[in-house]
């Protein structure tokens, strides 16, 4: 096992790095073929600035360098730990990632780790039930999925906020104002995250081990836990591990309404006024959260799977007999009397 873990860091790491450069590539690309000049954005549509300001602004800011300058600049800069100056905030980019980090990680975890519990729970206790219980749970997720947070999150502030008084309508003033963006974003995967985990814990109870477990007096309960949902989780674990992914970089939407302090709405803010430090670095953050989830799933899967673990099996290599040989040695076989019955 440990030369497979070996192997798994090898080509995380490689591709991993192949992924990051091509993320910082695209960015700083697309950036700089978008309309608009950053020293426009930050003097203002009100503000003439003669050209020798706007030259001096351009080369504060290494504009005025060429491309392919900027590009090395952008692609060499990160790994000395450097992420750059924000062009509108005038603050290190790194303080400024590591300060609105942790809003978002609360608000990822909090809204991840309940949604896959009920999704667990509903999934292991509805899998091969009968068909009424499977339609009724069936179609509460798939009004779950079908609930865009954003809208979900607005019913929430009605319901809770303006009218029953039990949470904070907005900002981030401890544990009570993450319960609604938090709900917010979890009802919608637990839906999605149960439907995948019963599909698959049905074609897992239907498996022949399934049936011999329950032969040798297992109880239901510890099929389903310790067998079922340990090999029908795997696609369970991907999918976990994409939202994890998704929720650290696409939670704008919630942070907006729910006026939270977070990576997405900073990240609004540096491609509305073309912060072209502060989004690469959001870019950059968001693909090395990807490679690493993805090398945690990688090394999940040894765990869930013991099928992985199993070394691969050579194959056997007989040396070539030529016919005659074959024949000859038949021939032996055949006409060889059993030991002990040999002529004295």
């Amino acid at each position: 096992m440990t030369g497979q873990v070996v192997r798994i860091l090898v080509h995380r790491i490689w591709t991993g790095a192949l992924v990051l450069l091509g993320a910082v590539t695209l960015t700083f690309f697309a950036l700089r073929l978008a309309p608009g000049n950053p020293v426009d954005t930050l003097l203002g549509a009100q503000t003439s600035a003669s050209p020798r300001v706007r030259a001096q602004i351009a080369a504060d800011l290494g504009l005025d360098q060429p491309v392919w300058r900027q590009y090395l600049h952008t692609v060499l800069r990160p790994l000395t730990g450097d992420l750059g100056r924000s062009y509108q905030l005038q603050e290190d980019v790194k303080s400024l990632l590591l300060s609105q980090l942790r809003p978002t990680a609360e608000l990822a975890l909090c809204a991840l780790v309940p949604a896959v519990l009920v999704a667990v729970l509903a999934a292991t206790s509805t899998a091969g039930r009968g068909r009424f219980v499977r339609a009724a749970v069936s179609g509460a997720e798939l009004l779950a999925v079908s609930l865009p947070p954003f809208w979900l999150g607005l019913l929430l502030i009605t319901a809770f906020a303006f009218r029953l008084h039990i949470f904070p309508v907005a900002g981030d003033h401890g544990a009570a104002s993450l319960v609604l963006p938090a709900l917010s974003l979890a009802v919608p995967m637990a839906g999605e995250l149960g439907q995948v985990l019963r599909g698959n814990l049905d074609r897992t109870l239907e498996q022949p081990f399934v049936a011999t477990l329950r032969a040798r007096g297992l109880s239901e309960p510890g099929l389903r836990v310790r067998h079922a949902l340990r090999h029908g989780s795997l696609a369970t674990v991907t999918m976990t591990s994409w939202m994890l992914g998704t929720l650290f970089s696409g939670t704008v939407l919630v942070e907006t309404l729910f006026a939270r302090p977070g990576i997405g709405r900073i990240t609004v803010n540096a491609v509305t006024t073309k912060d072209f430090p502060v989004v690469s670095a959001v870019v950059l953050l968001a693909a090395v959260l990807f490679v690493v989830i993805n090398l945690v799933v990688d090394l999940l899967y040894l765990v869930l799977d013991p099928r992985l673990r199993a070394p691969r099996a050579r194959p056997v290599r007989t040396p070539a007999l030529a016919p005659a040989s074959v024949a000859v040695s038949g021939a032996v076989v055949a006409d060889a009397e059993p030991v002990g019955k040999g002529t004295p």
